[in-house]
């Protein structure tokens, strides 16, 4: 089973790998994952493992871990960067006139080390506070962590100089040897401060989830007027929703006529014409007409429930990417300390300076704070994740962005996903009051097809004497006329006119359907499930993403030709039963292909799960939902194109975050070694870093897709 658990007072990625640690050591554990950037820890257990006992684990360590009762994961958040500003702005009003009076000879007086130590000493034992008691919990636990390369060199540059004020250690005769309590404050300032832009960019990464979380009504309008708390709704209950009111939960019309937008769950930016028969979606917005409403799910089974649900384990996942940087940060830190050792050996043994040899060991461990790297990966993926869930694109897990990268052929199922997916009359050739004489008669069918023709009018003609003919048509009097309605065989007499008109609808991949009065045929009426309008631009938006696209279908190669052609697929598989679309797929990636697979119904779940790569379309069936990598809430292809470019685009983040994250530290500690670099611009450089990854990781916010403002050429 799966538990996942808050945890609060994590501080770097170690602190997260060392929870991890921890908790997979425990029997019955399977595997544990431990986010820092979501604060969250996805544990899978055996059953007969309490969630108390890997909360006790995960606070052994020093850390919070609170019931989810207690839990208010946003007000925590909230808590603490409140708590990190207070604490830098008494660090700097403290710090920067310590500075001031450090740097500037014009600004001393007898006695002016006293000052600064005074105005210091505050800084480092309560504004740095949080760094020196992670660092003794964990030196309690025989771990380290960014904490300690901050506590040990802040504590280092205000004892050396405790030391030299008092004791008058490392001074020439008559001279007072140099101060270092001006760095320790500098430090601690500058590092709160990059830890707030932290925490306030992490929180903000966090806004989609919580906009989500925010989108759904609160109370519901009973047809009798009654209104209820949304707890109180259950499937089943009728409910009304006016012009410009939230629909309640999911249910399906049962009176009324409106348009509805649904964008903020779908993504897709233009209202949907719905009436009675159809279904509507939770938290959408009735734009003009009222309805009734009846729901079909209710609470945690509505399409939103499952949305926040799933980009929530989505945020708390990995990538593949993430292990190189698990395994860096957990030597990261004890690394980093020897080689402040190695450089403060080396600089007294070369003969240099106490004071210089002192400073470049300073800045080694400053400069080293891996923060960056721990942040690069997760912050990435909950950002990434969450605007992919405003565009109503549901990416499950971070290992699916690796699977994404690598997939260069597409596989669309036709019926429901490239086309309407429901039969509806697309074209009429004769005489327009022998239509509706046709479909008043075929409104008397239960057959798709002639359902379909009867769906093409809104006032049915009388009809008498209705005759169903198997595998002919049928038959009906309308105001004393023989209608005749079916194939070709119903007919005594077929015109060459009205015979070259089927042969054409017929070549098309659509359905040809005579009509007439009497025995003779005057029309036709082509049958067909309608491409969807945007199908044409999805395949052109996966072209230009470098994608060779498939279609893949159960219907006749000559309607699956016809629509593919229209869309301009590369290559269509036509006339492949339900269970022989997994032998297909697995068909492409015998020949080397990576693949990816778009389908909606029960009979593409093994496809979709074969796939390298599953992507279901929302308006879809649960079982095909189950089965896929990814999810589109909107049955708009286009969706399929902003998945594959954002998760592209969000692993392309990543790969850039960690890069500058390894790069930083590849250059800097060995230029902090060299005495090229002294603490504070150490402290400073190490800030400016996370801020860099925090915001390169935000830019992932701005994307719009192929379905934005402008839909032509590549997503902005």
């Amino acid at each position: 089973m799966r538990s996942d658990l808050a945890v609060e007072g994590m501080t770097c990625a170690a602190c997260a790998n060392r929870i991890q640690r921890k908790l997979t050591r425990l029997d019955g554990v399977g595997d544990a994952q431990v986010n820092f950037a979501t604060g969250r820890a996805t544990v899978f257990h055996d059953a007969e493992v309490a969630d108390i006992a890997l909360r006790e684990a995960i606070e052994s360590l020093g850390y919070l871990a609170p019931a989810p009762e207690d839990s208010d994961h946003e007000a925590a958040e909230q808590a603490h960067e409140a708590e990190l500003w207070r604490r830098f702005v008494v660090a700097a009003a403290l710090g920067l006139p310590a500075m001031a009076i450090s740097m500037f000879t014009a600004l001393h007086f007898d006695g002016w080390e006293w000052v600064v130590c005074a105005l210091v000493t505050p800084v480092v034992f309560w504004s740095g506070w949080g760094f020196h008691r992670a660092t003794w919990m964990n030196i309690r636990h025989g771990s380290t962590t960014m904490d300690t390369l901050v506590s040990m060199g802040t504590l280092s540059a205000w004892t050396w100089s405790v030391v030299v004020l008092v004791f008058g250690v490392g001074a020439a005769a008559g001279e007072t040897a140099h101060v270092y309590f001006e760095t320790s404050a500098v430090i601690i300032a500058l590092i709160l401060l990059g830890k707030w832009f932290e925490a306030r960019a992490k929180r903000r990464s966090g806004d989609a989830i919580r906009a989500l979380a925010d989108l759904g009504a609160r109370t519901a309008r009973l047809e009798d007027g009654t209104e209820v708390a949304l707890d109180d709704l259950a499937v089943g209950m009728r409910f009304l929703v006016r012009p410009g009111e939230k629909v309640a939960t999911d249910g399906v019309i049962v009176d009324g006529q409106s348009a509805v937008d649904a964008s903020m769950v779908t993504g897709e930016p233009v209202p949907v014409e719905v009436a009675a028969g159809d279904e509507v979606i939770g938290a959408t917005v009735n734009t003009n007409g009222s309805l009734v409403v009846e729901a079909t799910r209710v609470g945690a089974d509505t399409a939103l429930a499952q949305i926040i649900r799933l980009v929530d384990e989505a945020q708390g996942s990995r990538a593949e990417v993430q292990r190189l940087a698990d395994r860096v940060a957990s030597v990261f830190v004890p690394t980093a300390i020897a080689a402040a050792a190695v450089t403060l050996v080396a600089w007294l043994t070369l003969g240099h300076d106490t004071d210089d040899a002192f400073t470049a060991a300073v800045a080694v461990l400053i400069i080293a704070c891996p923060c960056a790297l721990g942040l690069a990966t997760p912050l990435g993926i909950m950002v990434g994740t969450g605007r992919g869930a405003q565009l109503g694109v549901i990416i499950k897990g971070g290992e699916i962005l690796e699977d994404t990268r690598r997939v260069d052929t597409v596989v669309v199922d036709k019926t429901g996903t490239v086309t309407e997916g429901h039969m509806e009359l697309v074209d009429t050739l004769g005489p327009a009051e022998l239509t509706r004489m046709a479909a008043s008669v075929e409104g008397w069918s239960e057959h798709p097809i002639a359902q379909a023709i009867a769906r093409s009018i809104d006032e049915p003609l009388a009809v008498e004497s209705f005759e169903n003919r198997p595998g002919y048509g049928v038959v009906g009097m309308v105001d004393g006329d023989e209608v005749r309605v079916g194939r070709r065989l119903l007919f005594d007499e077929v015109p060459a006119s009205v015979e070259a008109d089927a042969a054409a609808a017929e070549a098309q991949g659509r359905t040809a359907v005579l009509m007439g009065r009497g025995a003779r045929a005057e029309g036709v009426l082509v049958v067909a499930d309608r491409v969807k309008a945007t199908s044409g631009e999805a395949i052109a938006a996966l072209h230009d993403q470098g994608l060779s696209v498939t279609l893949l279908t159960g219907d006749n190669r000559v309607t699956a030709e016809s629509v593919g052609a229209e869309v301009g697929v590369d290559r269509v598989i036509a006339e492949v039963l339900p269970d022989g679309k997994a032998v297909e797929i697995r068909r492409l990636q015998d020949e080397g292909r990576r693949v990816a697979m778009v389908g909606d119904g029960i009979n593409d779940a093994p496809a979709l799960a074969q796939a390298d790569l599953g992507i279901a379309v929302g308006t879809g069936t649960d079982v095909a939902i189950e089965a896929s990598d990814l999810t589109i809430v909107t049955g708009d292809l286009r969706a399929v194109a902003d998945a594959i470019a954002l998760s592209r685009r969000t692993l392309a983040t990543i790969k850039g975050n960690l890069f500058w994250a390894f790069f930083y530290n590849g250059v800097a500690i060995p230029a902090a070694a060299l005495g090229l670099l002294n603490p504070m611009i150490a402290a400073g450089a190490m800030g400016l870093s996370s801020v860099f990854v925090v915001t390169n990781s935000l830019r992932l916010r701005r994307f719009a897709g192929y379905r934005g403002p402008s839909t032509s050429g590549a997503p902005s």
